[in-house]
């Protein structure tokens, strides 16, 4: 039987118009819940609708995301309507959605919402509870799976930054139901090695599901423990997590978390010039004000020099002296005065003056003055003072008158 051969393209193109011509596939109204949604910068929103079993890949366009009520996230459940069509470039299938509105919220969101506020009321994400993420690490611990794309990312970061730094990978599960344990493990491992700055917790990006063992209360509680900091690079900028809230740090993807974390070479430098220039700003500027203390200091010295006092003092003292050598004159002149005015007062009633007249005086050897002629004749040698001078003389008797 003879087969038409048709391109890739003519295929994706019938089966395209196969779909698009179905009444029922062109306005169809779809509940369930949204899974891995993102949305672009664009406006548009792609996301997954998902049951039990099954999901479909989504897109709304900007102009119809624009009239929602709400902004769509993981968990929720939702009724959509829309049309069902190929992409034609991947021969891929899609919903594409006209309309949305909230049907109810998913098992798995109800759980993150009551883990979220279980934990914050704990205090599990106050932010005085972060650990600072070092400057400059020489070491990081990197738990994630080893064969992902996101130690890939990290590695290619970490020695484009800066190849000095050390990687220790724990290799782990990031997704079951046995991941959330593996996860715990390797945080007390690297707790445990202690030339470890760091701890980088990482996957690549995936559905809510894919993503929930970084949702679990194991995880969480073993990430705020952890003695060393920690940064989550889970999933992509969109995906929340609770280990994201719990973590001293969140990058939105794994390379973001490396980018944290390893400064470049350039960028040490540039601190280690900043806090040169930081030094020596900070050295000058304690200089300048040790400078002004100094000088104000001198100033309050000189004020309260000693030198200065005594100056002030000599300045008395020649005051005082002054005034003192005018009164000591004044007194002199009086008292020279004085001695001239009694000794002239002396010398007006000096018996001795009388002296000068003719007459003299008489003592005997006990210099008592004779004064009787009865006196004089009981001596033999008597003192005579003249008005010239004085002598010893012997006394003879002629006769009496």
């Amino acid at each position: 039987m003879y087969s038409k051969i048709i391109t890739v393209s003519t295929l994706n193109n019938y089966i395209k118009k196969t779909l698009d011509n179905d009444f029922i596939l062109r306005n169809a109204n779809v509940k369930g819940e949204l899974s891995n949604v993102k949305i672009h910068s664009s406006g548009h929103i792609y996301f997954s609708l998902k049951d039990n079993s099954s999901k479909i890949n989504c897109v709304m366009f900007k102009s119809n995301a624009n009239s929602l009520t709400f902004i769509p996230e993981n968990g929720m459940n939702v009724l959509v309507n829309g049309r069902i069509s190929v992409y034609e470039k991947e021969g891929v299938y899609q919903l594409y959605c006209d309309g949305m509105e909230i049907d109810g919220v998913g098992n798995l969101y109800i759980e993150f919402e009551k883990l979220k506020r279980k934990l914050e009321e704990e205090g599990l994400f106050d932010f005085e509870n972060k650990i600072d993420i070092p400057m400059f690490p020489r070491k990081i611990g990197v738990i994630t799976s080893s064969t992902g794309a996101a130690i890939r990312d990290i590695i290619n970061v970490t020695r484009r930054r800066n190849d000095k730094v050390d990687i220790l990978i724990y290799p782990s599960l990031v997704q079951g139901i046995n991941a959330k344990y593996d996860i715990v493990k390797g945080i007390e491992k690297l707790n445990s090695i202690t030339d470890i700055d760091v701890i980088i917790l990482a996957r690549g990006g995936g559905s809510i599901e894919e993503l929930w063992a970084f949702n679990e209360e194991i995880v969480a509680r073993a990430i705020a423990k952890s003695k060393k900091p920690i940064v989550t690079g889970i999933g992509h900028e969109t995906d929340f997590t609770i280990s994201d809230f719990v973590s001293d740090k969140r990058a939105s993807t794994p390379s973001q978390a490396a980018e944290i974390v390893v400064p470049t070479i350039e960028e040490l430098n540039e601190r280690l010039l900043n806090i040169r220039g930081m030094l020596t700003n900070n050295i000058k500027s304690e200089m300048l004000k040790n400078k002004k203390n100094l000088e104000m200091y001198k100033k309050v010295l000189e004020l309260n020099s000693p030198k200065n006092f005594l100056v002030n003092q000599y300045n008395i003292i020649d005051n005082k002296k002054e005034i003192l050598g005018h009164k000591m004159k004044k007194i002199l002149e009086y008292q020279l005065r004085e001695v001239q005015k009694n000794y002239e007062l002396l010398g007006a009633h000096n018996p001795l003056n009388i002296l000068n007249k003719g007459y003299s005086l008489i003592y005997d050897n006990e210099k008592h003055v004779i004064s009787s002629i009865n006196e004089l004749k009981d001596e033999k040698k008597v003192k005579i003072l003249l008005k010239d001078g004085k002598g010893t003389f012997k006394i003879e008797r002629m006769n009496e008158e």
